[in-house]
């Protein structure tokens, strides 16, 4: 019998990776572990409330596709932008600088994944990019003229790995120390028509099992090999097996240090808190729910939402 078809549609890929990740994880893993763990939660709420669909990630990769160019380039600088404030809060050699590429084109849909040249494309401009920036093609570039306020900058020509023509490469010019709120028109497709809420939208984005996720609540400050091992066993694939690894690899299971783990939960409030995003908070009260700041964050995430309501009816 001969194979279905495969899917095929046109959507915007943005592409994203952490400069020197390798870097950052050979000089602590600890520390490179849990900066991502609290990037990833920002991205991740963002992609999904900025009405993008996650298509894939790998360690400190993610691949994400939207129905609308306009909303893929204004989540990337919203992404962007948030990981300023959050590096603002950290020590300089515990920061994370994630490079952008966004391109517009067909792509094949298998195990729902994207596939093809469109994405190979999407990537290749993320290689390029400058730490905390973000490329995109002149499809891109032309397809946003009128329609946002962001100039670009051309970079020219580039032969791309296994693609036969060269590629026009723009940067994408914006303040990042600036706030972009995303927008909160209708989705571009039916498939977002389902309104998350922001707790939902970070599980939704992050795509991890409830209960994967309690399980990990439970063990991961214990210091307990065996509970890391039992955690592995039943999620050998889980959302926190590098970190799970990583806590095996010391030579003896110590206490938790709760300095630390303040420290990081400090650090994750700081790099938010004057902000407007309300995935944000939701990110935060989905990772520290019985945190020290958990009574502000709620405050400020009702705040949004009843902000964001009020847009939505006018």
């Amino acid at each position: 019998m001969e194979a279905p078809p495969l899917e095929r549609k046109l959507v915007a890929i943005l592409a994203a990776d952490v400069e020197g990740y390798s870097r950052l994880m050979h000089r602590d893993e600890e520390a490179a572990l849990a900066t991502l763990s609290s990037h990833r939660s920002i991205i991740d709420a963002i992609i999904v409330q900025g009405r993008g669909e996650i298509s894939g990630t790998a360690g400190d990769s993610v691949l994400a596709e939207f129905a609308s160019v306009v909303d893929a380039v204004h989540c990337a600088v919203s992404i962007q932008q948030a990981l300023t404030k959050a590096n603002a809060s950290l020590p300089p050699d515990r920061r994370m600088m994630l490079r952008i590429g966004i391109n517009v084109g067909d792509v094949m849909v298998k195990d729902d994944g994207i596939f093809g040249d469109g994405v190979n494309v999407a990537a290749r401009l993320e290689a390029m990019a400058q730490p905390g920036s973000i490329s995109v093609t002149r499809g891109v570039r032309d397809h946003l003229r009128d329609r946002m306020d962001y100039e670009f900058e051309d970079l020219g020509e580039h032969t791309v790995k296994n693609i036969a023509r060269p590629v026009r490469v723009f940067r994408v010019k914006f303040d990042p120390n600036a706030t972009s709120p995303l927008p909160v028109s209708e989705p571009a497709d039916a498939k977002s028509s389902i309104q998350l809420t922001g707790m939902d939208a970070v599980s939704e984005g992050r795509g991890a099992d409830p209960v994967e996720l309690e399980f990990w609540k439970s063990v991961e400050s214990s210091g307990d090999h065996a509970e890391y091992r039992a955690y592995l066993e039943q999620y050998p694939d889980g959302d926190f097996t590098a970190l799970a690894k990583a806590r095996l690899a010391k030579p003896t299971a110590a206490k938790p240090d709760m300095t630390v783990d303040r420290k990081v939960e400090l650090e994750f409030w700081t790099s938010i808190k004057d902000g407007d995003v309300a995935a944000s908070f939701a990110a935060y009260l989905d990772k520290y729910p019985e945190g020290e700041f958990k009574a502000l964050a709620e405050i400020r995430l009702a705040e949004l939402s009843g902000l964001q309501n009020e847009r939505e009816n006018k």
